[in-house]
């Protein structure tokens, strides 16, 4: 193994990032990033904040308006037989509109199978998505088109791809050299459950040994399925990035602005060369884990109620309003685009083509084997054998 390179000071992200490691609490605690409250009134933060234009403003709204349709129309979809599963994300928009909004074009992004707002924001078709979850393909998306990678079943196995990635991207000379159009980075999502995973903490190993470019960001929905955080880490996730050398944040993830603020410093750390951040993005997952599960028979209802009140659309529209940022007639144009989304999406999911059963034997490898080509024609000539018959 080479020797990584020299490193700098890997726990300055902000100057006071020191004085937010404090214990964790069910409310997210005092070391909590926040920019917007659930009542809607701004606030400030020390080390991160920004201002926002009303253009960026609106735009977030309009971002998780849309996204949540599309959260909503796919569940439908699921329900109705057209999807064999769907991985929901109600509760988590701003979460991914603030992360994927505060990513540059340069930048790459590895995702989970969760992160349908992420992949919106790199501009991706929302069929195409729907088209994996269909069964019509493995994921019909160019990764290079979109610096957006395929989603990831395997849990917690895309951080290491990300990191491996970020640390071609040093060697490649994107990182470090001062051009804002050059610099680069990577996001290597992940959720709470997946943070005990081995893969995981091997890419945090790496990433901090290598000082690699990459940002880790955790969207901690509270559950692992039907596996509670409490029974996951004794100290808050964010905490734990310190045992790996680098520096860690936790931030409202049901609060657009700090999301995207906290991703952005962290995005530039790591353009820097300053090397990795483990970013948690506190929030909840409102819906279930897939839509294969129920989660009525592990959390309680009173706890969804609570989170009702933090949602991430309601808190951004109050400010709107509040402000005189939006009027009526914006908020019906919001809603109509996300109907006329609903109707694309139910139209364009129904109409997607049924996949040649030959074409599991596609990219499997980059050239094809020999063991491999014989399978092919044998389930070739298998299927030719019913043709013609009724």
């Amino acid at each position: 193994m080479n020797a990584p390179p020299d490193s700098p000071d890997r726990t300055a992200f902000g100057p006071d990032l020191a004085e937010v490691f404090g214990p964790g609490h069910s409310d997210g605690g005092p070391e909590l990033v926040q920019l917007l409250t659930p009542e809607g009134e701004r606030v400030h933060h020390p080390e991160f904040d920004l201002d926002f234009s009303a253009e960026q403003l609106r735009g977030f709204y309009r971002d998780m308006v849309l996204v949540r349709r599309l959260d909503v129309e796919a569940t439908a979809l699921q329900r109705h037989g057209e999807l064999g599963i769907w991985a929901q994300l109600l509760g988590q928009e701003a979460a991914q509109i603030g992360c994927g909004r505060a990513v540059r074009p340069q930048d790459f992004v590895f995702p989970t199978y969760r992160e349908h707002g992420v992949a919106w924001c790199r501009g991706l078709d929302p069929l195409k998505m729907l088209g994996l979850f269909r069964g019509c393909d493995h994921g019909d998306w160019d990764p290079a088109e979109h610096n957006f990678g395929l989603y990831t079943i395997v849990i917690g196995a895309q951080t290491l791809h990300a990191t491996g990635y970020a640390m071609g991207m040093q060697r490649d000379g994107v990182v470090g050299t001062g051009d804002p159009d050059r610099d680069a980075a990577v996001v290597a999502h992940f959720g709470d459950g997946a943070s005990s995973q081995g893969d995981v903490n091997e890419a945090f190993i790496f990433a901090a040994s290598y000082n690699a470019p990459v940002v880790f960001f955790c969207q901690n929905n509270q559950w692992a399925i039907s596996e509670p955080i409490e029974r996951q880490s004794r100290i808050p996730l964010y905490q734990r990035a310190l045992g790996f050398g680098f520096p860690g944040v936790r931030v409202d993830g049901n609060d657009v602005l700090a999301t995207y603020a906290v991703t952005q410093a962290a995005l530039q750390r790591a353009r820097d060369g300053q090397g990795p951040t483990f970013v948690e993005a506190y929030t909840y997952r409102m819906g279930a884990h897939t839509t294969t599960d129920d989660p009525t028979r592990y959390r309680l209802s009173d706890d969804v109620e609570s989170w009702k009140l933090k949602d991430p659309i309601a808190r951004v529209e109050v400010y709107l309003r509040r402000n005189g940022l939006v009027d009526d007639a914006f908020l019906a144009e919001v809603a109509a685009e996300a109907d006329e989304l609903g109707h694309t999406l139910r139209e364009g999911c129904k109409a997607l083509p049924d996949p040649k059963p030959s074409a599991m034997f596609a990219h499997v490898y980059a050239e094809e084997t020999d063991e491999l080509r014989v399978q092919r024609e044998g389930n070739e000539a298998y299927l030719a054998s019913f043709e013609g018959s009724h």
